[in-house]
């Protein structure tokens, strides 16, 4: 696990993404009154006087708008943003490239740190240009994909993901290109890509500075739920349940523990009360949210083969125990899954008993072979005829 002082030495909270998360988690109906999120994320608005920010907050959570606090923050904005404007006239007068980069980059992350989305992408875009030390420039679009993320603009965060991995190979240092992999992963993540972030996330679980995102128990967690998903028993096994940095943090998490190990140790009664807080925790978590439902479902249906994978066959009544339900609901549970192709089995209701059939893979190749060769066949002859002609 990084030491605790590398938070320290890491970037600025700048944009805060626990901001983000706070408006998000207040916009849920079950949660709208919640008065320690709301004092929080108004502590955070006045911090750093966050006028547009705080003005699209209440138009779209209903707030009422205090005037005395909106003119307050108005006049800090307007006299730092005079500080700022007489500094860089003075550095573009009098001194070097270089300050006058500093004083573009200064403004750049002031509007950025009061809300102003657009105005703050178009000082970066200067400050860029300005900018010749590719460590530096890097930097600047690191700090546009923060902003894309606060703001989830999709269009934003993937442009400036692919420069800045072609500048990386460029010749970017060690901490960049790791800087860059969380990044990747938390998008991945927020776009359903599970497989990738899970890859970007254990190749940086051991190197993670990226506290400008997230904490690092945060980062575990994201780990472990991603990975469950993605990966099968023998490299979960592998790569995160004897990982030892991971396992170094899940002592502090008993939840996201209990989650990984009842599934991995058999234990689906303990695993389906573990998930079922897992989505609760997926709900109001503002990446994850829309994914809740599928992320859910996918993970029944991975305890469901892991346990049919083990038998001939079995008895309803026998998962139903091992699962902690009823008969009925294992019941609707695999007649649904099994009707949509996910699980290979089939149900004798007569008897009780649930039959594993499981797929013979020579069979498919070999039908599959046939099938795209019959494809390609269509293709030569449809090609044939044109160069005849």
């Amino acid at each position: 696990m990084p030491a605790e002082n590398l938070q320290e030495e890491g970037l600025e909270k700048n944009p805060n993404l626990r901001l983000a998360q706070l408006k998000f988690f207040l916009s849920r109906p079950e949660h709208k009154n919640d008065a320690k999120a709301k004092n929080e994320l108004m502590d955070g608005i006045k911090l750093n006087n966050m006028v547009p920010f705080y003005e699209e907050l209440c138009t779209d959570l209903g707030w009422k708008v205090d005037q005395a606090l909106l003119k307050k923050m108005k006049e800090a904005n307007t006299t730092k943003l005079k500080e700022l404007s007489d500094a860089l006239e003075d550095a573009e007068q009098n001194l070097t490239e270089t300050e006058v980069r500093d004083a573009l980059l200064d403004r750049a992350e002031f509007l950025c740190r009061i809300g102003d989305k657009e105005a703050c992408l178009t000082a970066f875009r200067k400050a860029f240009d300005k900018t010749v030390a590719l460590g530096h420039r890097l930097d600047i679009i690191f700090h546009l994909i923060r902003v894309g993320l606060f703001y989830m603009d999709n269009d934003l965060i993937t442009r400036n993901i692919d420069k800045a991995k072609s500048m990386i190979e460029e010749g970017g240092d060690w901490d960049r290109r790791n800087r860059l992999k969380v990044y990747q992963g938390v998008y991945s993540m927020a776009i359903r890509d599970f497989k990738s972030a899970t890859n970007y996330f254990l190749d940086t679980v051991s190197t993670f500075t990226s506290y400008e995102l997230m904490d690092y128990n945060k980062f575990v967690t994201y780990t472990v739920i991603v990975s469950m998903l993605s990966l099968d028993r023998t490299d979960l096994r592998q790569k995160v349940v004897k990982g030892s940095e991971i396992l170094e943090v899940l002592h502090s998490l008993s939840d996201v523990r209990t989650f990984l190990f009842s599934l991995y140790d058999c234990r689906y009664a303990d695993f389906f009360k573990s998930l079922a807080k897992v989505e609760q925790m997926l709900k109001v978590d503002r990446l994850m949210a829309p994914h809740y439902r599928y992320y859910v479902r996918e993970m029944r249906i991975s305890a469901y083969t892991q346990l049919l994978e083990s038998y001939r066959s079995l008895t309803l009544q026998y998962m139903a125990d091992a699962f902690g339900v009823s008969i009925d609901f294992v019941d609707q549970e695999l007649s649904r899954f099994i009707a949509a192709g996910r699980l290979h089995c089939k149900i004798d209701k007569v008897n009780g008993i649930v039959e594993t059939n499981r797929p013979d893979s020579k069979n498919w190749q070999y039908q599959e072979t046939i099938k795209k060769g019959d494809l390609l066949l269509n293709r030569v002859q449809k090609l044939s005829r044109v160069i005849n002609i």
